[in-house]
């Protein structure tokens, strides 16, 4: 049975709210919208009134994938909304700070995608997943990608032949970089001699640029690099990197003009493969601590190449274990800690006792930033600015960048 709700407001997860708090996939605050009910959710039928934020949706797999949420919101009103979030999240960390103008930064697309291979109907498909499920949505290429990532899906496709036809789920972390596609395989476990050796040649056959299993290399025609601000980047197999180049160019600038030119010596918590590092060692030392082997050899490779750095010192070291104590942060001007979604609970507490003059914080989920601020607030540090960064269109996530100072040193 079919009904008429009015939507009150665009969710966190970029659902409409109904009036009585029914989410409604697709539906924009304002609208009168058909809808059937399917337990705790609905499922929209027609938009009888629509809103003037409605635009149409560019994608073929709109309404399928579960990947894009916001394609018929319009830009500015999605960007409004993700600052909202970000809001929310301080607001009720009781956090009394308004959030900047959220900064577009999709750029010229994601380069990083992952994809998933499942058999259906005898054959290996490739593709995304449906909202809230197990089911595969087949597709031809993501819009929302550069270009290069567009060959993707028949790349994984290709590649999962060997590896059984897709009849064990696989899944395909595919990242464009400057010599290519890098693909790591996910899911299988290790592989037989043959089975490799096929794997390699059809990576030969695609151009891949490289190819591993479960972060270990199976091919690598020449080191892989990415763009960074100056200096290129070496990731890892597999390995984290921003999704969006645009996005990594907003997040390194906010982070530069917040330590300005004063800081002699900066600690770049989480590093990855080092694009903050690098970027601050123009005008800093900087101490790069990560827990991930892989991406340090990445930063290493790059720090040797590059020139007119500072000193760069690296520590391999898991800081959601042993995050570094106010003794040792006491040693720095300025502390950058740019975590995974889960934040950086451990290391924002010894934050908060040390004597670190000037925190740099980014993170890409808002909940985890506001309790981790909300720390440091209470070990006396004030939150300046926060600034969202979306490298996600059309999805719910959105970064941000927060600036946190001593009004002065404790005794």
């Amino acid at each position: 049975m079919s009904e008429t709700v009015t939507i009150q407001e665009l969710g966190s997860r970029g659902d409409g709210i109904a009036e009585d708090g029914t989410p409604v996939p697709y539906a924009l605050p304002g609208e009168q919208v058909a809808i059937r009910r399917d337990g705790r959710r609905a499922e929209l039928l027609g938009v009888e009134r629509p809103s003037p934020d409605r635009v149409a949706p560019f994608c073929p797999y709109v309404m399928q994938c579960g990947g894009c949420r916001t394609q018929h919101l319009a830009r500015p009103a999605e960007l409004a909304w993700k600052r909202g979030l970000v809001a929310q999240a301080l607001s009720q960390a009781r956090l009394a700070v308004e959030p900047e103008p959220a900064i577009d930064a999709h750029g010229a697309g994601r380069r990083r995608l992952t994809l998933h291979v499942r058999a259906v109907d005898g054959r290996a498909e490739a593709g995304l997943m449906a909202a809230r499920s197990h089911a595969l949505v087949p597709i031809d290429h993501c819009p929302i990608t550069v270009p290069a990532l567009h060959a993707a899906p028949e790349a994984a496709r290709r590649l999962a032949a060997p590896l059984g036809h897709g009849r064990k789920p696989l899944d395909v972390a595919v990242t464009a970089t400057d010599q290519g596609l890098d693909i790591d395989l996910r899911g299988h476990g290790p592989v037989s001699a043959g089975v490799a050796a096929a794997l390699v040649r059809i990576a030969g056959e695609l151009r891949l640029a490289r190819l591993s299993l479960h972060g270990e290399r199976l091919m690598e025609a020449e080191p892989v690099s990415v763009a960074g601000s100056g200096t290129p980047l070496y990731p890892s197999p597999g390995g984290f990197l921003q999704a969006t180049a645009a996005g990594q160019a907003a997040l390194t600038a906010l982070t530069l003009a917040a330590l300005g030119p004063r800081p002699r010596r900066v600690a770049d918590l989480f590093a990855g493969c080092g694009p903050l590092t690098l970027a601050m060692a123009r005008q800093a030392a900087v101490h790069a601590v990560e827990s991930d082997a892989a991406a340090l050899a990445g930063l290493d490779r790059a720090a040797r190449a590059a020139t007119g750095l500072r000193r760069i010192t690296v520590e391999r070291r898991d800081l959601f274990r042993r995050p570094l104590l106010p003794t040792e942060l006491d040693a720095f001007d300025a502390v950058v800690f740019d975590p995974p979604r889960a934040g950086a609970e451990a290391q924002a507490r010894q934050l908060a006792g040390s004597r670190v003059p000037l925190v740099v914080g980014i993170a890409c989920d808002a909940g985890t930033f506001a309790r981790d601020a909300a720390t440091l607030a209470a070990g006396g540090y004030g939150l300046e600015t926060v600034t969202p960064v979306d490298q996600f269109r059309h999805a719910a996530h959105i970064e941000m960048v927060g600036v946190f100072r001593r009004a002065a040193r404790r005794p």
